[in-house]
C-alpha cells in the first residue's frame, strides 16, 4: 500500500484519540505499514488492531490520571490533564466551529463558569441549555491562562433533578465602543421553542429551514485603552443605546429591501463613543445589563483608542 494512503488511513485513527490520548499519526502509520506491507494484514484489520491498542492505552493512561475523580466546582479548576466529576447548568451553547465538535458552550455552577467542548466522535447525549447535569470523567485543559474541560467518550452524562445555581457575578468595562461584530443589528432567530439561534440565510444549523423571529441584538468591542472587551447588548439594551425600536427597524429593512440598513444606522451612532457598561461574563462575552454614556478623556492613548474605531 502506498505511503500516502497509510498516511491517511492513519490520521483517521489518530483523531478518534486527540481528545483523551497524545498519539503522533507517524505512530500510527508505522504500526500500520508494519502490520499491512510486513505481514501482510488485510486493512481493515490492521486498522482494527491498530485502534484497539490505543483504545487499551487510553484506558490505561486514564486510569492512572483518574484516581479517584473526585467532584469539583468550577472556580477550583485550575489544572490542565485532571480527571475530574462536575455538576453544573449549561448556560450557554455556541455553534461549533469545526465537524469534529459535537457541542460547544458553557457551564456553570454557583462559584463561576467555565467553558466546555464535547467531541462529535465521543457519540455522547446533547446537553440542553438551562439544564443540569452531573458530568463523570470530564478532562481539564487550558489555553492562554483559561481552563475549560472536555467531554469524551468515557464521559457519564446524568441529568439532576435539582437545578445547580450558577455565579451572576458581574463585570464593569468602560471604553471606547470601537467595532461592531458580524450578525448584529436586525437578525432572526429559529422560533422553535427552546431555541434561540440565530438564522443564517434562513437557516437554522440545527432545525433546518425555519420561518424565523425578528429580534435586535448589538456584538460589539469596547476598547478600555489595554484590553479589547467582546459585549453583547441584548433587544432590551440594544433598542435602549440606538434609540431604535424593533418595530421601526423592521420598517426600515422592509423600505430598503435591506436588513443592512439597521446595523449601518446604529454603526453611525455608537462608534467611537465611550460607554461604561456592566453584566454577566458569558463565555468570552460580557451581556450588557446596564450602560452610561462617558464623556471621552484625553491623552495619546486615548486618541489611539478613538483612531482604531474609524
Amino acid at each position: 500500500m502506498t505511503t500516502q494512503k497509510l498516511h491517511e488511513h492513519a490520521e483517521e485513527i489518530r483523531d478518534q484519540f486527540t481528545d483523551h490520548l497524545s498519539v503522533s499519526v507517524e505512530d500510527v502509520e508505522q504500526r500500520l505499514d508494519t502490520l499491512v506491507n510486513e505481514y501482510q494484514v488485510p486493512l481493515e484489520e490492521a486498522r482494527r488492531s491498530v485502534t484497539s491498542h490505543y483504545l487499551d492505552r487510553a484506558d490505561l493512561e486514564r486510569d492512572d490520571l483518574q484516581g479517584d475523580n473526585q467532584g469539583a466546582v468550577v472556580a477550583d479548576i485550575d489544572t490542565a490533564e485532571e480527571w475530574l466529576t462536575i455538576e453544573a447548568t449549561v448556560v450557554d451553547l455556541w455553534e461549533p466551529q469545526s465537524d469534529a465538535i459535537g457541542q460547544v458552550g458553557l457551564l456553570g455552577d454557583e462559584t463561576g463558569t467555565i467553558k466546555f467542548t464535547a467531541w462529535a466522535k465521543s457519540d455522547l447525549p446533547a446537553l440542553e441549555e438551562g439544564e443540569s447535569y452531573r458530568l463523570q470523567n470530564v478532562v481539564t485543559d487550558e489555553y492562554q491562562g483559561r481552563y475549560s474541560v472536555k467531554l469524551n467518550r468515557t464521559t457519564t452524562i446524568e441529568p439532576l433533578d435539582e437545578a445547580i445555581a450558577v455565579s451572576e457575578q458581574t463585570e464593569s468595562v468602560t471604553g471606547a465602543l470601537v467595532d461592531i461584530q458580524s450578525g448584529s443589528g436586525l437578525i432572526k432567530r429559529c422560533p422553535v421553542d427552546g431555541c434561540t439561534r440565530v438564522l443564517q440565510n434562513g437557516r437554522c444549523s440545527e432545525h433546518g429551514d425555519v420561518d424565523g423571529e425578528f429580534d435586535l441584538r448589538i456584538k460589539a468591542v469596547i476598547d478600555d485603552g489595554t484590553t479589547a472587551h467582546e459585549v453583547i447588548f441584548d433587544r432590551e439594551t440594544t433598542e435602549a443605546i440606538t434609540g431604535i425600536q424593533l418595530e421601526t427597524a423592521k420598517n426600515m429593512a422592509m423600505d430598503a429591501l435591506d436588513t443592512s440598513v439597521v446595523l449601518d444606522e446604529m454603526s453611525g451612532e455608537l462608534l467611537g463613543r465611550y460607554y461604561q457598561v456592566e453584566g454577566p461574563e458569558i463565555g468570552r462575552y460580557l451581556l450588557v445589563e446596564e450602560f452610561t454614556a462617558v464623556d471621552a478623556p484625553t491623552g495619546v492613548d486615548d486618541l489611539l483608542i478613538k483612531a482604531r474605531s474609524i
